[in-house]
């Protein structure tokens, strides 16, 4: 047998014995990087993984999503080993991301406090210095229930049961046992980059951003998203839904419609409330502003709405940005050289605000239309004169950014933050990131109404994802409200359809890694056996399609 065996690079091929690491490999290449995984032959791999063939390799460092991901996964089982140790018998609820970090929090004998969490944070940098190894068993699914019994996480061994793998991969570090993820850093001590701060009535856990993997970031108080978590998993517990395995229960028992009749009715009540508050303020508010990131369910949301300020007796009118493009030989490129539609300046902003100015004051104003095949603007005496009762309508990604609508005093505006945040967990450790469950609905509507395959949306995803950090999140917390369009139910329904999307994709394709995450990610749920009881006017309907609105 050769006793090397080739491996193909992103910058050329090496030879290497055969059974080098991954982590040897690294040290090889003299990589200055803080590497944490990679892709062998397009599937990720631990540092510890061993090269016994031929392959191709990619190295993640922190600068790419997925080795961003092992770190914080890595992170977050170090966390609930030395909340456990400190904290005997406690329980550890990762929520949510907030800020640039992660929030928790811990149920024990006494409230968390302050000195609980910095005990934390001590025994975490105790095991990071101890440069412990985090190790891979691959048990029989009994042996991990047994693991997972003594260790008190009744979660995830109700969610063990339920699911038909006869193996379970389990990591341990130290005399802890979990099932965050599939693959960790090698060992503790690659995790020196961290904060831990108290966040009442949790704590925060801050790690780097993929932008600057070196340092932590500033921290940034997101209060009026952080108030928008905490609405919705005060929802979740009302309802006893706040993981997979609960979820799953209700499905068997046949108790699903009363769980969508729920989630429905609690969004239609939300929307009501705000088209109450815009009601309350009628003489004061003239534009209503609807921004969000992509597969938000605006379009939906925004139709809901209208028909709440029509019970109001307001009668809003709908402007479309798309019709303030500039001419295509105006809109600005990209660093690639591609035109971005997405810039600020790709929109006659100058132009827009007269409009908007003149239709405030009750003047009437020639609409444009935007020919996209041509790339110009056209006007076909699209006249449109507004009274007092009628507030504008504009749903868009610049909503929130008041360059948008500069002409218009704040006074005048009312500005809705929409997105799916998502408040269901796969079990106590492993939550679902939102953009996850974004990416799951634009992977389905692509499918469905733009005959787009489930590569071709993961291949645009980072390109969608880079405009929502430049043109929405930054703005988020100038919102007079903001909308959670998320529902507990929903990965339940979208299951069925999202799986055969991703099964698509092949390993020798770049997209296969994020389609095995999502799989992986759906796998834990059970699919709904009916959707009769999902109303035509729900916002799943804009991806799933038989809306009764025009989306």
């Amino acid at each position: 047998m050769d006793r090397t065996v080739n491996i193909k690079l992103p910058k050329g091929n090496v030879t290497v014995p055969r059974g080098t690491s991954l982590a040897e490999l690294v040290k090889m290449q003299n990589i200055p990087s803080k590497v944490t995984a990679a892709y062998v032959d397009n599937t990720l791999q631990s540092l510890n993984y061993r090269l016994e063939r031929s392959c191709t390799v990619e190295l993640l460092d922190l600068t790419t999503d997925d080795g961003m991901r092992v770190y914080r996964n890595s992170l977050i089982f170090v966390l609930v080993r030395a909340a456990k140790e400190v904290l005997p018998g406690c329980r550890v609820h990762i929520e949510h991301a907030l800020s640039n970090g992660l929030y928790g929090e811990i149920t024990a004998q006494q409230p968390l406090v302050e000195a609980d969490v910095e005990r934390i944070e001590q025994r975490m940098l105790e095991i990071i210095m101890a440069d412990e190894p985090f190790v891979k068993h691959i048990l029989p699914k009994q042996e991990a229930v047994e693991i997972f019994t003594e260790q008190n996480l009744a979660d995830k061994v109700k969610l063990l049961q339920q699911i038909p793998d006869r193996e379970i991969v389990v990591h341990s570090c130290g005399d802890y046992y979990d099932t965050i993820a599939d693959v960790f850093v090698p060992s503790t001590g690659y995790l020196l980059l961290f904060k831990l701060r108290f966040y009442l009535p949790g704590f925060i856990l801050e790690f780097p951003k993929r932008e600057n993997p070196i340092e932590i970031p500033e921290y940034v108080e997101h209060g009026k998203l952080a108030n928008v978590y905490y609405e919705t998993e005060k929802w979740g517990r009302s309802v006893s839904i706040s993981n997979a395995a609960e979820l799953n229960e209700l499905i068997e028992a046949g108790q699903y419609g009363d769980l969508i009749r729920l989630c429905e009715g609690y969004h239609e009540k939300q929307i009501a409330k705000i088209a109450d508050q815009i009601a309350a303020e009628r003489d004061r508010l003239r534009i209503v502003l609807i921004a969000g990131p992509s597969s938000s369910g605006k379009t939906t949301f925004a139709q809901r709405l209208l028909i709440q300020m029509r019970i109001n007796r307001l009668q809003p009118v709908v402007i479309g940005l798309d019709d303030y493009f500039v001419n295509r030989d105006q809109t600005p490129r990209d660093e690639n050289g591609d035109y971005d539609f997405e810039a600020l300046e790709a929109i006659d902003i100058e132009l827009f605000n007269d409009h908007l100015s003149k239709l405030i004051q009750g003047e009437a104003v020639n609409i444009p239309s935007y020919n996209f095949h041509k790339g110009q603007r056209e006007w076909n005496n699209r006249i449109l004169q507004i009274g007092p009762e009628q507030p504008i309508i504009i749903e868009g990604i610049h909503g929130l950014n008041d360059k948008l609508t500069e002409a218009i005093p704040k006074g005048r505006k009312f500005k809705i933050y929409i997105s799916a945040i998502t408040q269901i967990n796969i079990d106590d450790h492993t939550r679902i990131p939102t953009t996850d469950a974004r990416l799951i609905r634009r992977i389905i509507r692509d499918n469905q109404f733009r005959s787009h395959t489930a590569l071709d949306t993961i291949y645009r995803w980072p390109s969608v994802r880079r405009g929502e950090e430049k043109h929405i999140f930054p703005f988020q917390e100038d919102a007079d409200v903001m909308f959670n369009s998320a529902m507990d139910y929903e990965l339940a329904v979208l299951k069925k359809y999202a799986e055969p999307l991703l099964l698509e994709i092949t390993n020798d394709q770049p997209a296969y890694p994020t389609a095995q995450r999502l799989l992986k990610l759906l796998s834990y749920f059970k699919p709904m056996p009916s959707e009769a009881d999902i109303p035509c006017n729900s916002i799943l309907k804009e991806f799933l399609g038989g809306s009764c609105f025009r989306v």
